[in-house]
């Protein structure tokens, strides 16, 4: 019997004086969060750990901004991701469980404030909300060098709110589909008179439905912090998180007969639940860290970054079982009724996370070099217990059900088996180089090497260590155009066994990346093209001798691309977002679209003489694309659309997802199940400022 997951469970110079010297002075983080207005960032850290701009920068890297967010509306990950380039934003449709994306044809690693955010997949994790952030950074391509183990994909770096110095407030109100009702606040500056504390609260109440019947979407967060900076010099920030959801499987695992393949009854809808009432998915989650740094002198700094999180899961769930016979699940010939499989599970996980490093900035010769020497470290324990059923006729207790009138019989979950204990641990020693030659040459080294172990309770530990690196050249041409090569690695564990018994070996992966940034002189507008071929070794793929619940390990796989992205203001009233994607991945390798598009475009204007209106548009579009022996999942077009109107210290807003309410689906796997897009959207918002 099968757990129902969304894919395989895997687990400048320092003595010229110039501008470079004094953007590095400035405190982390702070930097971070200033840097840009619009949709054209300026800076990120994720890529070198060092508040690096954009254009000097020899990797692919993409940065949401708030501004954005909002623009867009997003009310999830996800969304805040529709139009970033190189990212399949709704890999597995509509899943209110968790955020699934792929980066260049895999899955991303999430980390939260540079530190990783989980090692499992849904059951130990709780959605951050976008309201929260700041920004997100998208780093593409292996990051191991720099973060440790992780995919080959690359980073999704989700940059909190921290304390400002100038008071801001604000308290907003939402109104949507689904019966969406929320309530958020926003409250930030000093707590002291000469700036020393300052303080930030991000606090969220939200109740409402989804598009799945019986499937509820409550939120409780509050996110308080505080700084404190006794001086220019030294900088301290605490981070507490409580955060509370309760919410279900909007998933529900339907076979491809009647979504993209025909079936006599007609189309399954959309807000269709087989599930049993009751079914649930509810998280709990709590965190506390801090964020240091010191500046020594204008040329040394330390900086220190911790997390300790608590997650809970309650999960029970059940949905339809199209995997035994992906061809024909139905059990009548009437092609109505579906066997169905539930999973039942309570997990309760402990994380702690460490990072910390010395940043010196020097010259030797006619090198400028920003060296960076750190360690991090990353300690995740878990107790998950579990349960599954299925249909009688293979020994289990639930009744099947009509899809196309679902009845729910009465029934009782099995209990809980006993706890499983397991756990990982990872020490990393990084040491990084970026170096300046003359005014136009940008190099970028960096060496690491890791030490992890991953174990269950009652089995030995398995051990694992690797030597990762990243090499990049940049021409840095003061009109604005940078062509820049690269190359980085990857570095996996991958926990468990094969149906054999066999243990998994861990997961590599390298990348060479060829690319051309444009910034022109005196326009915040930016361009990247990126070209790339990157190779993993040992992905879990499902078994072909035993697709369900059962991996095996790909051999050798390739992936190439091209990514094309264009951001900032064309006018100063019109801002815009743009990107094309081009993907050719191994046929072993998780499929998704060959082709993807996406602009937004947001225009500011005056109506009868009055200031402060904005309307966005924006299209999103997929290419076909089939995972044998599926259907095709087929190619869809996306529209969505905003307008707001700010007035002195309000502003009211109105978005539509989705804007043609096209039915649509985001992925149909060849072990039998499609899971849908998310239907149409509309969110009505008022927020006050004071």
């Amino acid at each position: 019997m099968t757990a129902p997951l969304a894919r395989a469970q895997t687990p400048s110079s320092p003595d010229s004086g110039d501008a470079r010297a004094d953007r590095a002075t400035d405190l982390d983080h702070v930097v971070v969060q200033g840097a840009s207005t619009g949709y054209k960032a300026a800076n990120a850290s994720t890529a070198t750990k060092t508040d690096t701009p954009l254009g000097e920068t020899p990797q692919a890297i993409t940065v949401v901004t708030g501004e954005q967010m909002r623009d867009q509306g997003a009310q999830n990950i996800q969304d805040a991701l529709n139009y970033a380039a190189g990212v399949r934003s709704e890999a597995y449709g509509l899943d209110s469980r968790g955020d699934w994306t792929l980066i260049r044809g895999s899955d991303p690693t999430e980390y939260l404030d540079g530190l990783r955010g989980a090692f499992n997949y849904y059951t130990s994790t709780t959605r951050t909300d976008p309201y929260m952030l700041e920004r997100i950074e998208v780093l593409r391509g292996p990051s191991s060098m720099l973060f440790g183990q992780g995919s080959t994909a690359g980073i999704i770096n989700l940059v909190s709110k921290r304390p400002q110095a100038q008071s801001q407030r604000e308290i907003g109100v939402q109104l949507g589909s689904f019966d969406r009702r929320q309530i958020n606040a926003d409250l930030t500056g000093p707590l002291t008179a000469d700036g020393t504390w300052l303080y930030r609260i991000v606090a969220l109440y939200r109740d409402s439905d989804t598009q799945v019947d019986q499937v509820e979407d409550d939120r409780r967060l509050i996110a308080p912090s505080l700084t404190w900076r006794p001086n220019e010099d030294t900088s301290l920030t605490l981070l507490l998180r409580w955060q509370q959801d309760r919410t279900g499987s909007t998933s529900q695992f339907f076979q491809w007969s009647g979504l993209v393949a025909p079936n006599p009854n007609g189309p399954i809808p959309a807000n269709r639940f087989i599930g049993n009432p009751g079914d649930h998915y509810d998280t709990d989650h709590s965190s506390a860290g801090w964020s240091f740094e010191h500046r020594f002198n204008p040329n040394w700094t330390f900086r220190q970054a911790f997390r300790a999180s608590r997650n809970e899961v309650d999960y029970v769930t059940v949905y339809a079982d199209p995997f035994s016979n992906p061809l024909n699940p139905f059990i009548d010939p009437q092609q109505r009724v579906i066997n169905r499989e539930g999973w039942f599970a309570h997990n309760r996980a402990r994380m702690q996370n460490l990072d910390q490093h010395v940043e010196g900035r020097f010259k030797t010769g006619a090198l400028e070099h920003q060296m960076l020497l750190g360690v991090d470290a990353v300690r995740f324990k878990q107790d998950e217990a579990q349960s599954f059923d299925g249909a009688p006729e293979r020994g289990g207790t639930l009744p099947p059900i009509d899809v196309y009138n679902p009845v729910y019989a009465p029934y009782t979950p099995p209990p809980l088996g006993p706890a499983v204990q397991t756990s990982q641990r990872q020490i990393g020693v990084y040491l990084q180089d970026q170096m300046r030659i003359g005014e136009h040459w940008i190099v970028v080294a960096g060496l690491r090497h890791d030490r992890a172990k991953s174990g269950k309770v009652g089995e030995a530990d398995e051990s694992s260590s690797a030597t990762t690196k990243r090499l990049g050249l940049m021409f840095h041409d003061w009109a604005g155009w940078s062509p820049y090569v690269s190359y980085s690695e990857s570095f996996t564990p991958v926990a468990g066994t094969n149906r054999n018994g066999a243990r998994y070996r861990p997961q590599r992966g390298e990348q060479v990346e060829a690319g051309l940034k444009f910034e022109p002189a005196q326009r915040d507008l930016s361009f990247t093209a990126a070209a790339y071929e990157l190779r993993e070794e040992n992905r879990l793929i499902p078994d072909p001798a035993s697709p369900v619940g059962n991996n095996i390990q790909a051999g050798k796989t390739k992936t190439t691309g091209l990514e094309l992205e264009f951001a900032g203001k064309l006018t100063s009233s019109l801002d815009i977002t743009a990107h094309y994607n081009y993907l050719d991945n191994d046929k072993q390798l998780t499929p998704a679209p060959r082709h993807q598009a996406a602009v937004w475009a947001k225009q500011a204007f005056s109506l009868g003489g009055r200031d402060g209106f904005a309307a966005g548009l924006g299209l999103r579009y997929f290419s076909a694309f089939a995972e044998p022996p599926s259907p095709t999942t087929p190619s869809v077009l996306l529209g969505d659309a905003m307008l707001s109107y700010d007035t002195g210290a309000w502003r009211l807003a109105l978005n539509v997802n989705n804007l043609t309410d096209k039915r649509y689906f985001s992925y149909c796997g060849g072990r039998g199940d499609c899971w849908f897009g998310a239907r149409r959207n509309m969110v009505l918002s008022a927020s006050y400022s004071f």
